[in-house]
């Protein structure tokens, strides 16, 4: 028996951050380096201003030797001034290089993760996660990962480098003034690390928002005819209006909250710039000619550093959305994985396809049940169908059958190997399955035909549709077999599932599935379909669900299924002289 589905504890900002940080490590390299030269371009940018002190002494020393103003000397700092501020634009502009390819690799790195996740995702995620929520995730919270990490990557090296930078020069100035304007940063963090506590959950909220607004929209533009229909317009737009709201509330206190850092660190750098003036002036009192431009040079340092502090406030804010949106691609891929069965050796080759459940119980939930002790012996090449209403668990048994879904308990045997001892991939193979809903990608009608069939040449694929009977149709399009398919192809649902036919053919599994593979055509299409999967069905096991009991009357063995439960088997004379629920249905359509 599978083991049981494990959960995953909700992330907080903290655990987000740091799992950000380590997923980093693997571009560690590359980062430093960048750091390397954000560092080198940030700290030419803080010498710059104080090289200007040169020209200001040349001045001076003119003004008190009373000799001319050399200019060779000016152009030296000049000249020197130009050097140290092109080499600030290089190292800038090869950090910003350096970190722009990081982050794209990041989003690539973080795409193909999802990607291959849902790929490994059991299909009971998939049946309860609207398709526009993943693909949410996939675009939106991936891309916004990736532009917000490129500024915050950058602005944070070059902020944590202007700071140091510009305390440095502050305590080569005074050291007193210095811890005057270092004594206003803590009283001002703990002001904007509440309010950044207290914004997150808005930012969660509005990506949260974002998914559900997508997956809304994916549902109403593929229903967009039943909607007209319907006249369903109204209620789609409450519904959309609805998430519409929670998506501005949540934009709009989260946007509002993350606002007030900007100028509550401004009202806090404006304090610390009054106290050192004040403090600095009443220090000159005695030597006014050395501390007024000791207490001027300060402040303009002073500036430079609570600047970045301030800037501090509109990091946070893009951290705090690049936070959310991790949050939500690391919520995606700790969903729990089909489980691993690399330690499954045993295999299945060659099949003659019988098929039997021995006690299967099955329920989506431990709350409900939905299979009931199933017990059916099914031999090689038999032609097994599947009747019943409505939610009497028809899918449910062939999607057992596949793996789509483990059983609770009890066993299924193919030759009478148990399908859970063997991997998915080798139960699949196995099986060809034709669906109600067809399912054809953009590409050429060769490439869907040959769909998951490698090494395919052109005269298989050729054959088989022949043999389904759409050989003709297809070479009556333009490009024939080599025609693109498209949203806007004229095909019928008919023709589709010819197609899909072929491609089952092509396939060639011992054994077969089709559900309900005719119930969306008309009349004539169905006999075209049907003569298509007498061929297909030719010495294969199959199981074929249907509603039109006639399709399945030369099937030899029909199984009767209500509430979950097999409540009839035999063959249709037999089931008829029953008299019983299958008589039932088939005498109500005819």
């Amino acid at each position: 028996m599978p083991p049981p589905i494990k959960t995953e504890k909700p992330k907080n900002f903290g655990k987000n951050l740091k799992r950000l940080i380590i997923n980093l490590k693997s571009y560690s390299l590359p980062i430093i380096i960048g750091l390397v030269f954000a560092i080198g371009s940030t700290v030419l940018a803080i010498i710059g201003p104080d090289k200007l002190k040169g020209i200001g002494n040349i001045i001076k020393l003119s003004d008190e030797t009373g000799t001319p103003i050399s200019l060779t000397e000016v152009n030296k700092i000049a000249i020197s001034l130009l050097v140290i501020y092109l080499l600030s634009f290089l190292f800038n502009f090869l950090q910003n290089f350096i970190l722009s390819k990081v982050t794209a690799k990041i989003s690539r790195d973080y795409r193909h993760a999802l990607s291959k996740k849902i790929n490994n995702l059991p299909l009971k995620y998939l049946d309860t996660t609207s398709y526009g929520d993943v693909l949410s995730r996939v675009t939106n919270d991936v891309d916004l990962l990736s532009d917000t990490l490129s500024n915050s990557l950058s602005s944070i090296i070059t902020t944590i480098t202007t700071i140091i930078g510009s305390v440095i020069m502050m305590l080569t100035y005074s050291w007193k003034l210095t811890l005057l304007a270092l004594a206003v940063i803590p009283v001002s963090m703990v002001v904007m690390g509440i309010v950044i506590k207290f914004s997150q959950k808005f930012f969660k909220a509005q990506q949260d928002s974002l998914g559900d607004i997508n997956g809304h929209i994916e549902e109403i533009y593929s229903g967009h005819n039943v909607i007209k229909i319907y006249n369903g317009g109204e209620n789609a737009l409450e519904k959309f209006d609805k998430i519409n709201k929670e998506l501005f509330s949540s934009s709009f206190k989260g946007n509002i909250l993350s606002g007030l850092m900007h100028p509550l660190s401004h009202f806090f750098g404006n304090i610390g710039c009054v106290l050192i003036i004040v403090v600095g002036c009443i220090n000159s009192l005695g030597n006014v000619a050395v501390m007024l431009p000791l207490v001027i040079a300060f402040v303009s340092y002073y500036r430079m550093f609570n600047n970045q502090i301030s800037q501090v406030s509109t990091i946070s804010s893009t951290l705090q959305t690049t936070i959310a949106a991790s949050e939500r691609i690391f919520e995606f891929l700790d969903e729990e994985n089909e489980e691993d069965e690399s330690h499954k050796k045993e295999k299945l080759e060659t099949v003659k396809g019988n098929i039997k459940f021995e006690n299967v119980n099955f329920g989506y939930s431990l709350e409900k049940q939905i299979l009931y002790d199933l017990n059916i012996s099914v031999k090689a090449g038999q032609k097994v169908a599947i009747v019943g209403s409505t939610g009497a668990g028809k899918t449910t048994l062939v999607n057992l059958l596949m793996r789509f879904y483990e059983v609770n308990s009890g066993k299924i045997l193919i030759d009478g190997v148990d399908i859970y001892s063997l991997k998915r991939k080798n139960v699949r193979k196995l099986f060809g399955m034709v669906l109600q809903d067809t399912w054809l990608f953009e590409g050429t009608i060769k490439e869907n035909i040959a769909y998951g069939k490698k090494n395919v040449s052109d005269e298989e694929i050729i054959e088989v549709c022949k043999s389904a009977g759409i050989h003709h149709l297809i070479m009556s399009q333009p490009k024939g077999y080599d025609m693109v398919i498209t949203e806007d192809s004229n095909f019928s649902q008919g023709e589709k599932q010819l197609i899909t036919i072929a491609r089952a053919m092509l396939h060639n599994a011992p054994m077969l599935i089709l559900d309900e593979a005719t119930s969306s055509v008309d009349t004539r299409t169905e006999v075209l379909i049907q003569k298509a999967m007498d061929k297909l069905l030719k010495n294969r096991t199959s199981f074929i669900i249907a509603h039109r009991l006639s399709t399945i009357v030369n099937a030899d063995m029909i199984l009767v299924m209500k509430d979950g439960r097999i409540v009839e088997k035999g063959n249709h004379a037999d089931l008829l002289e029953l008299n019983g629920v299958y008589a039932s249905l088939y005498k109500s359509q005819f």
